[in-house]
């Protein structure tokens, strides 16, 4: 878990989590001496990050089919 530092103006929010995913998150709190709210924080940047590069992957893969690309192979075929 990286914490996250920065001047940015904080919002709070209020979430519920079934018991069994609360206590998953409480034990990493007491492991790795981070807060609750550092541990949802960064899980959230990390989805947020994973599903814009899911998009980009999305609409670089209909371009890459129009261009007869569709594995590694064909990728490294066309740089060699």
């Amino acid at each position: 878990i990286r914490t996250i530092g920065g001047d940015e103006m904080r919002k709070s929010l209020t979430i519920s989590l079934p018991e069994n995913l609360k206590n998953d998150v409480d034990k990493i709190t007491k492991e790795e001496g981070v807060t609750r709210s550092d541990i949802i924080r960064e899980s959230l940047k990390d989805y947020i990050y994973f599903r814009k590069l899911q998009k980009l992957r999305d609409k670089l893969l209909i371009k890459a089919k129009k261009l007869g690309i569709y594995t590694d192979q064909n990728i490294f075929d066309q740089v060699s």
